[in-house]
């Protein structure tokens, strides 16, 4: 606090010169913080100086997805599309809420529940359907209780207990990411402070898999690493290992003695199928092998706010299963205690009762066939409209809710710009937010945005 009071005028303000900037001692209008008391002829001015202690902290830069939807909302154009964010529309471009959702929470509902603390490992109920999802009912993995499984905050919060638990217990430690990879990966194992490299996975020139980079890279890792290998539908590609490259992949690992560690993010919601989408986790288990998988709900129940998701570790006894599920409970702890309730009740319901399990399964069939059909749709359509001779096959090569168009940055942005579509820089779109009725406009948008801009 600075009292100016006894101060010439002159001095009094110069020195509120310095500290607000110009402005006339006799006006009324003083900025906050600033306190004018008149006592006869004399002018008593005590000024406020403060400084923040986060003065240091920058402002962080916009998520990558996130902010393509902010930006999404701000347009005004009636053709606007936003292709960025992974989450299902229904041709209208609406959100869905599967019925065997609704019906789940009416049954909670019916049932009276109370909404007390789960246990730090999440609910009982929701841990063993989720597992026996994954690697299928009679696993004999299951039967001899080596599964360590623990509830988590969707796949994100999954990843980052088991980045905590590779820092902690295997120190040192690299974690080889595919290379493009979903974005939070990195963020992941860099906050856990885990280190990691890439392994190359696409192949620009093909849009389609760098196999032999892939398995290259792979021998090449450091002995103790954890290879992390999307189970099924690859974010950002689309682009899977055929069950041939599969095998070989599990041979390299094997072989090596690395430990494979699979997100599994959209079991059902790729191909229609939870067991076909499931066929990776289940080939390396099948061998013995001990692996890490984080699974999520977001997509193929449509949870995306209910953050459900589980963190399992198949392990190679059942008292090693026991100790590690001890030890990522202690992780868990600090981290957010426990879990959430409604989204495992809503799985729980869902997946425990024959008829809504097969009801779900029809959803997700529907939900896996409009893209599909998108995805041929805007197949063919691109196909009529480019003249250039260039092949387009691979958009039906890959699967799931994504496709990596293959289009460079400056690309992206004419998309953005000029066609008012909105996507990440990398070239993946998600045909989750495509319509039929869209498809013709997007193929436009991309044949000008390919052979027009560099």
């Amino acid at each position: 606090m600075l009292s100016i009071a006894s101060a010439s005028p002159s001095a009094k303000l110069s020195m509120y010169e310095t500290l607000k900037g110009k402005v006339k001692l006799g006006s009324t209008n003083l900025s906050t913080g600033f306190i004018k008391a008149k006592s006869f002829k004399r002018v008593s001015m005590t000024v406020a100086v403060n400084v923040s202690r986060f003065e240091g902290i920058t402002m962080a830069p916009p998520d990558p997805i996130l902010g393509v939807s902010e930006a999404f909302k701000a347009d005004t154009h009636e053709n606007k599309l936003n292709l960025g964010v992974g989450a299902y529309r229904t041709e209208e471009l609406q959100p869905y809420v599967l019925n065997v959702v609704k019906k789940a929470e009416n049954l909670m509902l019916e049932r009276g529940e109370n909404k007390e603390y789960l246990p730090i490992e999440g609910l009982a109920a929701f841990n063993k359907v989720t597992a026996e999802l994954l690697l299928g009912a009679d696993n004999p993995v299951l039967k001899e209780q080596r599964v360590a499984t623990v509830q988590g905050l969707s796949g994100t919060g999954s990843l980052r207990l088991a980045a905590a638990l590779i820092e902690r217990y295997f120190p040192g430690a690299k974690v080889l990411i595919s290379s493009p990879s979903w974005g939070n990966h990195k963020n992941i194992f860099n906050d856990a402070g885990v280190p990691w490299s890439e392994y190359r996975y696409y192949d620009p020139k093909t849009v389609g898999l760098d196999f032999e980079g892939m398995i290259a890279d792979i021998k090449a890792a450091p002995e103790g690493s954890f290879i992390l290998l999307h189970g099924c539908a690859h974010n950002p590609t689309g682009i899977d290992p055929t069950p041939e490259q599969w095998e070989k992949i599990a041979d390299v690992i094997q072989e090596k003695n690395y430990i494979p560690f699979f997100d599994v993010a959209y079991q059902g919601f790729a191909s229609g199928g939870l067991d076909e989408d499931a066929a990776s986790v289940r080939l390396f288990a099948a061998r013995g092998m001990e692996l890490l998988v984080a699974q999520s709900y977001s997509k193929n129940l449509g949870l995306y706010a209910e953050r459900i998701g589980a963190m399992n570790v198949v392990c190679s006894s059942a008292d090693a299963a026991t100790r590690v599920k001890s030890q990522l409970k202690r992780l868990a702890r600090p981290m957010y205690s426990n879990p959430p309730i409604h989204g495992a009740r809503i799985v729980a319901n869902v997946v425990g009762d024959p008829a809504l399990f097969s009801e779900w399964k029809a959803e997700m069939e529907m939900m896996a066939g409009r893209i599909k059909n998108v995805r041929q749709k805007l197949f063919d359509s691109i196909s009529a409209k480019d003249k250039s001779g260039k092949d387009w096959s691979f958009i039906l090569r890959q699967i799931g809710m994504f496709s990596f168009t293959g289009l460079n940055k400056a690309q992206c942005e004419n998309m953005t710009n000029k066609w008012h579509v909105y996507m990440t820089k990398d070239g993946r779109i998600s045909l989750a937010g495509l319509s039929l009725a869209k498809c013709e406009y997007l193929a436009d948008a991309i044949i000008d945005s390919y052979h027009n801009v560099s």
